[in-house]
């Protein structure tokens, strides 16, 4: 059992943590490890009921799951948002990302912008992403979910669409609905732009969800060089109340890694 923060909620993402045993094993061992809630990015490969029922036995939240994306190597496996010839297949993804979430009780679906082809323009994929964005805020708003926008940095996916948390917050605020909030990465911030807390300052209001790696190997808080004791801090300062998610890859084991919450947290038994 290890430890939980005063104030701050983390939940764990199930993608990148507990590696070591299969994906359905892997509820039991974040509960074990102090997680009240997980997230990851698809949960399609398995059916809702399978899920939820890992979600019950855990006594775990799901906190976060993304909207459908294509095979590793094709033009989709990041998203279909900005793709003006993939309009269909976006809003297919949706209706089943909000099916998933509906059915597991997840109040937020990460809708996944995508890499803009070459022989598009950059224009003509932004008027799509956002209008993408707008037919499905006002689905999810049926379903009772929110939407959340990620900027990723160009270096890990090079030619994705969204790339600042200006251009991600700017289009939450075009969209000027409730259910279509930000989520902050702090490590593509870092990587792309740098002067984390500033921004979280500047666009806490917009902000649903945030998820944390450190630089440059985006392994747990502690290995690289973000100043783990001031961003924490800060959030606490602000008021933050939503999840942070851990999705980082450990460098050594998940739970080898998880001293982290130990040294940059303040904590108590949980």
């Amino acid at each position: 059992m290890t430890t939980v923060d005063k104030g701050l909620r983390f939940c764990a993402n199930l993608g990148w943590l507990f590696g070591d045993v299969p994906f359905e094993e892997r509820f039991t061992a974040a509960a074990e490890a102090g997680f009240s809630a997980v997230e990851y990015a698809s949960p399609y490969d398995h059916s809702p009921l399978t899920l939820r029922r890992r979600l019950q036995e855990a006594g775990l939240c799901q906190a976060l799951i993304n909207s459908p994306v294509g095979p590793p190597g094709t033009s989709t496996f990041a998203g279909t948002a900005c793709l003006p010839d993939r309009v269909q297949e976006f809003r297919d993804g949706i209706t089943r990302a909000l099916d998933y979430a509906v059915e597991l009780e997840c109040p937020l679906v990460h809708l996944r912008a995508g890499v803009r082809p070459p022989e598009v323009q950059r224009d003509a994929a932004f008027s799509q992403y956002v209008t993408n964005v707008a037919w499905a805020a006002q689905l999810a708003a049926t379903a009772g979910v929110r939407l959340v926008l990620e900027a990723v940095n160009s270096r890990d996916i090079p030619g994705y669409l969204v790339t600042t948390q200006e251009q991600a917050a700017g289009v939450v605020e075009a969209i000027g609905s409730d259910q279509v909030g930000l989520l902050f990465d702090v490590y593509h911030c870092q990587v792309q732009q740098g002067d984390i807390t500033t921004r979280l300052e500047t666009f806490l209001p917009s902000i649903a969800h945030l998820q944390v790696a450190d630089v440059p190997g985006r392994a747990e808080p502690g290995s690289g060089e973000i100043a783990w004791d001031f961003v924490f801090d800060r959030l606490r300062s602000l008021g933050y109340v939503g999840w942070i998610g851990c999705e980082y890859r450990p460098a050594n084991g998940t739970a080898e890694g998880l001293g982290w919450l130990t040294r940059f947290i303040h904590t108590e038994e949980g």
